[in-house]
């Protein structure tokens, strides 16, 4: 019998994974407009101008946070904020949540409770009822599952493979703050696992704002209230999960163009610079590959780049969409070009 292939997902590589699992979808159905390898579903209904939403995700012990430095009552928070970010960057908002926990023996009841009032101020920030959930047994690790629905018109529907050559590319907030307080607690862990001590109190105050970004980060839902406003409307936008430039370049891929950036106008904030400097390391990695900023990337038409800075001005242009045949492009304050597409 002829052994089977045994490829590592490092070997076969992440996006090529995803584009072969998306075309297993079952049996394709009218209602779905938006599916899976799409981020967010997108579902009309049936004598409806409005379309229902759908995301979710999950977090794993050891994968995605690790219990010596992550507060429990901010796992859910942040696992439901890392969701309706999808829902407000496609137009939308949330209104249902449903929550998996599979718990291991090491937690009690108490700690189980906590994890699920970081669930329910999540949802009171994002007037999303949890309407469902499931507690199971683990064997080893915490595991945290949700998924949420909301509701956009669809005329309102905004999705990430609809840029357009000559659109602005605009990020909100600052980015590489997750990353840098992510390197913060663990070099305080380390510390603490050297010292040998049973309790240890690291003096934090200095890099509050990069902490509270990775551990307890807010859905941007604030561009949409503003927009809402006005007859403004971005050409795509993506929720940033996995770092600047792979969301980028899922606008780009998507909507058949190329893109140019400019790497000085990416927004940094001081506290990220100070930990960058501390750790002597790029701190515009953090920014283009850091990932869990849960900021919104969109494009915007040039001539609508006051229009909105009059209702919302906490976003920055950072680039702009550029024809396919351009390709991807960073340009750096040096007056380097570097070539993302080879």
């Amino acid at each position: 019998m002829r052994n089977k292939p045994f490829n590592s997902i490092e070997e076969t590589g992440r996006r090529q994974l995803e584009e072969r699992l998306a075309n297993l979808i079952g049996r394709r159905r009218d209602e779905v407009l938006r599916g899976i390898g799409k981020g967010t579903t997108v579902c009309r209904l049936p004598d409806s101008t409005d379309c229902t939403l759908q995301s979710g995700s999950m977090l794993l012990e050891g994968v995605h946070f690790d219990l010596s430095y992550s507060p429990l009552h901010h796992l859910g928070f942040k696992l439901l904020t890392s969701i309706a970010g999808d829902l407000y960057a496609s137009g939308g908002e949330p209104f249902a949540a449903t929550i998996g926990i599979a718990v291991p023996n090491k937690l009690s009841s108490e700690m189980v409770e906590q994890i699920w009032q970081g669930f329910d101020a999540a949802a009171r920030e994002y007037s999303v009822e949890i309407s469902g959930s499931e507690l199971t047994a683990s064997h080893q690790i915490l595991v945290l599952s949700s998924n949420l629905t909301g509701k956009v018109a669809e005329a309102d529907l905004i999705v990430p493979d609809h840029a357009r050559p000559g659109e602005l590319i605009c990020v909100t907030g600052d980015l590489g703050a997750a990353m840098a307080g992510l390197r913060i607690l663990v070099r305080e862990k380390k510390l603490w696992e050297e010292s040998g001590e049973d309790g240890f109190s690291p003096d934090l105050k200095d890099f509050e704002y990069v902490i509270q970004r990775q551990l307890a980060p807010v859905a941007r839902k604030d561009l949409n209230e503003a927009m809402s406003s006005t007859d403004l409307r971005p050409g795509a936008a993506i929720h940033i999960k996995r770092g600047l430039i792979h969301e980028i370049d899922l606008i780009c891929r998507g909507s058949g163009t190329g893109f140019e950036l400019y790497s000085p106008a990416i927004p940094i904030s001081l506290e990220t610079r100070k930990v960058a400097d501390e750790m002597k390391e790029d701190v515009d990695r953090y920014a283009l590959y850091g990932g869990e900023d849960f900021e919104i990337l969109f494009t915007l038409p040039e001539n609508d780049e006051e229009k909105l800075r009059a209702v919302f001005d906490d976003f920055s242009v950072i680039g702009k969409v550029l024809p396919e045949s351009e390709g991807m492009v960073i340009q750096t304050g040096e007056g380097e070009s570097i070539r993302l597409d080879g």
